[in-house]
């Protein structure tokens, strides 16, 4: 009998497009797609963080560059996605939040999610797709969602709502864009240690309240979220488009 091919993990002669990589997820998961053998464009609005982020990557001898880009810049992206080579693999990480209760959220705070989460979302698929269909041997696109795009929060509508929102996009996409063999998923954490999840993590009632709602009992951590990108990105998922990939620890199970 003849045994079934693994697919394969590796990203050797790809491109990939990480945005918000200079740090925390979309760090882990630049190097996660490095170590795979991408080259990895690394992606972000600050210089000096960002030039720091593809220097520790190069220096542990992989394959990145910087690009200086605000996915809430459309005009700007846009630009940046037709004066560059097609990208085999996008990975959106870039995202922002402004939590407040519903009653007391500012028109400036929900077109700031919205404007990032949503719309810069929405045009980095668009561009990444152009390309992929230029060249012809398909792609994979994935975000980085929340668990809060599959369930509600306290202070957090605005985020819910472009998270929501997100998933939407997603399955629509996947759907006009699957002849093209362009894959569309995201992935969808928990609460992750990373420098922007500090002061939550400081509170302590916060972060009580944060465990109890993860089952596997602890917090998320940087490394999770690599193992999920590496799969979505590669071989091993070719039959996965139009779905979300939840690294939540339980929360959503109820």
């Amino acid at each position: 009998m003849k045994l079934p091919t693994t697919p394969s993990l590796r990203l050797d002669n790809k491109r990939a497009l990480v945005t918000g990589a200079s740090s925390g997820i979309g760090f882990g998961c630049a190097v996660a797609l490095a170590e795979a053998g991408a080259h990895v464009v690394m992606a972000a609005r600050t210089k000096k963080t960002l030039d720091e982020a593809v220097a520790a990557v190069t220096d542990a001898g992989y394959s990145a560059e910087a690009l200086i880009m605000d996915i809430g810049d459309t005009e700007g992206m846009t630009e940046a996605f037709k004066t560059r080579p097609a990208f085999d693999v996008l990975v959106n990480s870039a995202g922002t939040a402004a939590h407040a209760p519903a009653l007391e959220t500012s028109v400036a705070d929900y077109e700031l999610v919205m404007d990032t989460n949503v719309k810069g979302a929405y045009f980095a698929s668009v561009g990444a797709a152009h390309g992929m269909v230029a060249q012809g041997r398909g792609g994979s696109i994935i975000h980085i969602s929340s668990q809060m795009g599959h369930v509600g929060g306290i202070d957090r509508t605005v985020y819910c709502a472009s998270k929501h929102a997100l998933e939407g996009m997603i399955k629509s996409m996947a759907i006009e864009w699957g002849p093209h063999n362009i894959r569309v998923n995201s992935i969808c954490p928990t609460f992750i240690k990373t420098p922007l999840t500090e002061v939550t993590f400081s509170n302590p009632q916060r972060l009580e309240w944060i465990k109890s709602k993860i089952k596997l009992d602890r917090i998320g951590e940087v490394e999770d979220i690599m193992g999920a990108v590496l799969y979505l990105a590669c071989d091993a998922s070719a039959l996965v488009t139009g779905t979300s990939l939840k690294i939540d620890g339980g929360w959503t199970a109820g």
